[in-house]
């Protein structure tokens, strides 16, 4: 694990909505940039919901969360932007804008944050052209079979470069082969400097690249094992 502030926090959280009926318990961990990660368990284990208070759509019931160093239990809703702009998210259901085309999906956080129309049109077709949609720029999502709307939202996710990637399944819907070359994509990320957090039900992949391992089991870590090869974190 690298040296130096954690780019991510968790200290005793706890998270439940509003049935009472704790989904998280008691989560404690520290992550680093540069790392990778498979969050795995079984479904209903809590993965999806680990993601989405990693991503701040929702704040600890009880405990610390900090990201980047900042503690999001005491940033009004406002003040969080900033800090998502620095995470890239791979969602299940790709949350694809049907009215933008492909291009202008992927390109969207790019306008976001201001850069020119030329560099995030650039940017936007370089990514695509990696993760094999070169030929869909001007495509309509509604147009899209699900593993080329995973490839978009993925292409989305890492256009910004974020230090902060995290991907809900995100081979779920493409052959093995685009599999493959998604998890080099993520794993050029880590190499760049990211905190990567993939989770996963698809054990050959787990067992195929050898990065650190966070099990959940009925809202618990019950598993926080470094696998890693020297150098991968």
């Amino acid at each position: 694990m690298p040296k130096g502030e954690p780019i991510i926090t968790m200290d005793k959280v706890m998270l439940h909505y509003e049935d009472g009926v704790p989904i998280l318990k008691n989560i404690s961990l520290s992550l680093h940039g540069k790392s990778f990660h498979f969050l795995t368990g079984a479904s209903g284990a809590g993965k999806t919901s680990l993601m989405r208070l990693l991503y701040m759509g929702v704040k600890p019931s009880s405990g610390m969360l900090k990201m980047f160093n900042n503690d999001v239990t005491r940033i009004p809703p406002e003040g969080l932007f900033e800090l998502r702009r620095r995470i890239g998210v791979v969602f299940q259901d790709f949350n694809l804008l049907p009215h933008l085309t492909v291009l202008e999906n992927v390109a969207l956080p790019l306008k976001v944050i201001g850069e020119t129309v030329r560099r995030r049109e650039c940017q936007a077709k370089e990514i695509l052209d990696w993760v094999g949609l070169g030929n869909c720029f001007n495509l309509f999502p509604d147009t899209l079979s699900g593993g080329q709307k995973q490839r978009v939202a993925i292409a989305r996710a890492v256009v910004t470069r974020p230090d902060i990637l995290l991907a809900d399944e995100p081979t779920g819907n493409v052959d093995e082969n685009i599999a493959h070359k998604l998890m080099n994509l993520f794993y050029g990320m880590h190499k760049m400097g990211a905190c990567v957090i993939v989770a996963t039900h698809y054990r050959q992949f787990v067992d195929t690249f050898h990065y650190n391992e966070l099990t959940l089991e009925n809202g618990r870590i019950v598993l926080n094992a470094n696998r890693a090869t020297k150098g991968d974190v």
